[in-house]
């Protein structure tokens, strides 16, 4: 990972005279603009003078991207909607409303999270393994949160001698930096970049973080949640802050886990009322599934579980990771034996079914797993790892037209992920539609930020055979849409558009 963040913020620098500066055909930009009604609070102070909502969503998802191409993400369908809709939950106690945020989890085992512009929010899996109830994982996702909703970064930005996008470019790869160590070098590289004191710097850091710490804990216990979590997670991050303190020196570190910090956090969650729910099932089986994706590999994981459970630790998120394991280690055979009763056992469970129908169509059974995946469907409509494992498990059954049949009913309502988009045009390329399968790659290179790329794809969709009249107006809109943005990225500076209107991801049905 230390490797990965460098060569990020070399990234940052190369381009922050192109991309921050003027937008030129190549240069990467999203054409995804956050929902109607989601803009940033104004918080009374003129940091927006400095960054424009736009210009926070483009710096954000520039690190998504980043980190993307880089093969950081762990971009698994089960655990994206689950990190998503505890996000969401949270992100909807505050004035802005869950849909403008992006929660991304990062393959990493450092215990550690970041939040940048834009909305997005990035979980490391060190964290999440760590995290021993749901409440926990989230009382960190709701101080990212809050990170967001109170503009740290760009009154960060405004703080500086320097208020240009290039200073936020820096900034932002120095952010990036800092999840090395913690979280906690990213200071040492902003001052740099702005060429700062170190220690004013911190101090302004370290304001951020106890406003991110109250505002946050308000939206952890709106959400239902444990607001006692935050101490406990804080703890356990506490025990591992001796290492993190090696990378940098130690007047550079912004904000360690003080005795005043737990306190203030302990004494901040007995003001909310008792907590009445609990924690989700799914987060103990994503926590598993997490484990079981980024082993390593010189750990046999089934036979761990098989001696946890062995030892009386029969639970249903170690049967769970059990059956992973065996699926992963191409035993399907005996993960669908597994799966079968807890699927009867738990039927509100998704992950259970998707698992189930993946494990049996490995197992050979394609007729079986399409059947759990029907049943799965009826039970959770528009479910998106559910769509997803079945249209996977239809194209392998040689049905491609189906596939992006329920591909299309589903991200005609939920806005679909790269992956996920590059799966429909597969999906329409098989099933013979070479419209819609040029015109999803061309929606594939908006995402990834080559526009040109994009142009071509419609360009090639528009001209395919036997396409109807409704694909046709669609792919022209899009394909004008691209055009134009692309033209006007010549005449005007970022600095210079202020939320300027950019083409959106839309819905992409027939």
């Amino acid at each position: 990972m230390r490797r990965l963040l460098l060569a990020l913020l070399t990234a940052f620098a190369m381009l922050a005279g192109n991309a921050f500066a003027q937008d030129v055909p190549g240069t990467p930009v999203d054409l995804q603009l956050p929902a109607a009604g989601s803009d940033l609070p104004d918080l009374g102070s003129p940091a927006e003078s400095v960054l424009s909502h736009t210009d926070e969503y483009r710096l954000g998802a520039m690190v998504a991207r980043e980190l993307r191409d880089q093969n950081a993400l762990l971009e698994d369908p089960e655990v994206s909607e689950y990190i998503q809709s505890v996000g969401q939950r949270l992100a909807s106690q505050s004035a802005m409303g869950g849909e403008f945020f992006h929660y991304l989890v990062v393959k990493d085992t450092s215990i550690n999270s970041f939040a940048v512009s834009g909305g997005y929010v990035f979980m490391f899996t060190g964290l999440i393994l760590v995290s021993s109830t749901e409440s926990e994982l989230a009382a960190v996702m709701a101080h990212e949160t809050a990170h967001i909703t109170q503009h740290h970064i760009a009154r960060q930005i405004r703080n500086q001698s320097q208020q240009s996008l290039t200073t936020a470019a820096a900034i932002l790869g120095a952010i990036l930096l800092g999840a090395i160590g913690g979280g906690q070098a990213a200071e040492g590289g902003i001052a740099a970049a702005t060429g700062l004191a170190a220690q004013q710097q911190i101090n302004f850091t370290r304001d951020n973080e106890a406003e991110a710490d109250r505002v946050g804990m308000g939206y952890l216990a709106g959400a239902g949640y444990d607001p006692n979590a935050m101490a406990n997670i804080f703890e356990t991050m506490s025990r591992h802050e001796g290492l993190y303190e090696t990378y940098i020196p130690a007047m550079l570190i912004d904000h360690p886990v003080t005795s005043d910090r737990l306190g203030e956090a302990r004494a901040r969650a007995a003001q909310f009322p008792p907590r009445k729910g609990k924690d989700s099932q799914s987060f103990l089986l994503i926590r598993e599934r997490v484990r079981v994706l980024t082993a390593t590999g010189d750990v046999n994981l089934a036979q761990t579980y098989e001696q946890k459970i062995a030892r009386g630790e029969d639970t249903l998120e170690n049967r769970y990771g059990e059956a992973l394991a065996l699926l992963n280690s191409n035993h399907a055979d005996e993960a669908v034996k597994i799966l079968t009763p807890l699927v009867q056992q738990h039927e509100g469970l998704t992950l259970l079914h998707a698992a189930l129908g993946q494990a049996q169509a490995k197992a050979g059974n394609g007729d079986q797993a399409l059947a759990t995946f029907r049943h799965a469907l009826n039970l959770f409509p528009r479910n998106v790892p559910i769509t997803v494992r079945y249209a996977e498990t239809l194209m392998s059954a040689g049905k491609p037209g189906q596939a992006h049949e329920v591909l299309l009913d589903l991200f005609n309502i939920v806005p679909p992920t790269p992956d996920q988009i590059r799966l429909t045009a597969l999906a329409a390329s098989a099933a013979g539609d070479a419209g819609d399968a040029y015109f999803y790659m061309g929606e594939y290179q908006i995402e990834g930020g080559d526009l040109n790329l994009a142009l071509q794809q419609l360009q090639l969709a528009l001209a395919a055979p036997n396409i109807s009249q409704i694909q046709r107006q669609r792919y022209q809109a899009r394909f004008d849409e691209v055009r134009e943005y692309l033209a006007s990225t010549h005449k005007h500076q970022l600095s210079d558009n202020n939320g300027d209107d950019k083409p959106s991801s839309g819905r992409h049905g027939h």
